[in-house]
């Protein structure tokens, strides 16, 4: 079975999950996480909710596709997204913010990308993510430039969300 290894699953000498250790941080800390994902498609909530009792710290995830979608569900502003695009610093950004905000969430992630095989431009090319986590004393953002298939992209972006979520809620 692919995924979160369950706490009395685990055998001796064995490694949780990115998710496990996820949701052991966040417990440990009393915070919750609510995620907005585009490129990913939802697989960033379908990990942390693989892990048994997530719902005591995963408040919300939503699949915030369309431009739109990210103006009325997450209250991004639309002249940031024409400004900017929904692919970039700013839009990853605008939708961590906004989703910790729409979930009352201590932290706010935010994943917008380019998965392939299409979509690409020189400036904006297959493979680009950028990935924002936001919490009361803390905002960070992260650019990367997965390489391989639409599904070897979306899994990328899940790791590095999920360890970003993890570096952010250390802090």
């Amino acid at each position: 079975m692919k995924g979160a290894l369950m706490r009395d699953e685990k055998a001796e000498g064995a490694t949780a999950s990115l998710e496990q250790l996820l949701g052991d941080r966040l417990l440990q800390g009393g915070l919750t996480v609510a995620v907005a994902e585009s490129c990913t498609g939802g697989l960033i909530s379908h990990r942390i909710t693989n892990v048994p009792g997530a719902s005591q710290y995963f408040l919300l995830g939503t699949v915030a596709y369309s431009n739109e979608c990210k103006v009325k569900q997450l209250g991004i502003d639309r002249a940031l997204l024409e400004q900017f695009g929904a692919v970039s610093r700013d839009g990853a950004l605008a939708m961590a913010r906004g989703i910790r905000e729409v979930a009352r969430s201590d932290i706010g992630v935010g994943v917008t990308g380019i998965a392939g095989p299409g979509g690409g431009m020189p400036d904006k090319p297959v493979g680009l993510v950028f990935i924002a986590a936001v919490a009361d004393r803390h905002e960070r953002v992260e650019r990367y430039v997965f390489g391989g298939t639409r599904d070897a992209v979306k899994q990328q972006a899940s790791d590095a969300a999920l360890t970003l979520i993890l570096d952010v809620a250390e802090k």
